[in-house]
């Protein structure tokens, strides 16, 4: 499933309305772009799909970081049916589906330099009975999923992540979630630094400002990962053998 590095040309992509003249005549003359192709064993990554960054409806981002401060808003209501369905064809297919989550005290001393960077880090949503570390219920794990519980933006800072991806002989990831340019993007470059060909789903991706999102994934697209249409990503999924993995056996396991 590999594929010959070349320039990509499709069609519109998100990032083309803050795109200058002088940057696409750059990146061009630079070689940046190239398609580096899927890998032959992937595992999806969710990242982040959870009440925290998508609030408990839908709603306006402008309304609901009132009380949700991290809530991609309507865009991440958006990517819910995308997310899910990826997760469903995953599934259907034997290949590993892996979730991120937050995690942290009650008193929140281990956000650590989560603090220094956002006066509402402390804060507790206003929606009190739900925990914002919690995945949306639209896209929830299954018992042969893969829970990963993180600190900081990357899945693999400080985590079993590769560990994990060892264990099922992963070549590669397919990523998706939020936000794009925090979470989803440390994880795609610490992928990339550990050699896995990574393909990030672009209208799978998303967070609270439009330009960080669209520039996010211009420069994953650039550099480190394949940004694609949920389509192309559909395509070579549904082409894969199935069972090519050992998976957990989740309920199935317990006496």
């Amino acid at each position: 499933m590999r594929e010959g590095a070349k320039t990509e040309s499709r069609g519109a992509r998100a990032w083309d309305r803050f795109l200058t003249e002088r940057d696409r005549e750059v990146i061009g003359i630079a070689g940046y772009g190239a398609r580096q192709g899927f890998g032959t064993r992937p595992a999806l990554l969710v990242v982040d799909v959870n009440y925290a960054f998508c609030g408990d409806r839908r709603e306006p981002v402008q309304e609901s970081i009132l009380r949700w401060r991290q809530s991609g808003g309507e865009e991440a209501w958006d990517a819910l049916p995308i997310v899910s369905e990826f997760i469903d064809l995953s599934r259907s297919k034997g290949l590993p589906v892996i979730y991120t989550t937050g995690g942290e005290r009650e008193d929140k001393w281990d956000r650590g330099s989560w603090l220094w960077k956002n006066s509402r880090c402390r804060e507790r949503p206003k929606t009190a009975e739900l925990d914002g570390n919690t995945i949306m219920p639209q896209v929830a794990p299954a018992p042969q999923d893969i829970v990963i519980h993180k600190q900081k933006p990357s899945a693999f800072h400080g985590t079993n992540l590769i560990d994990y991806l060892f264990l099922l002989k992963c070549d590669s990831l397919i990523v998706m979630g939020t936000a794009t340019s925090g979470c989803v993007r440390a994880t795609v470059v610490d992928a990339f630094s550990h050699n896995l060909r990574v393909a990030v789903v672009e209208d799978g991706c998303f967070e609270r400002c439009q330009a960080s999102h669209a520039m996010s994934l211009f420069d994953m697209n650039s550099k480190y990962a394949d940004v694609l249409p949920s389509g192309e990503v559909r395509t070579f999924m549904e082409g894969l053998e199935s069972g090519l993995f050992d998976l957990p056996a989740g309920s199935l396991g317990k006496a």
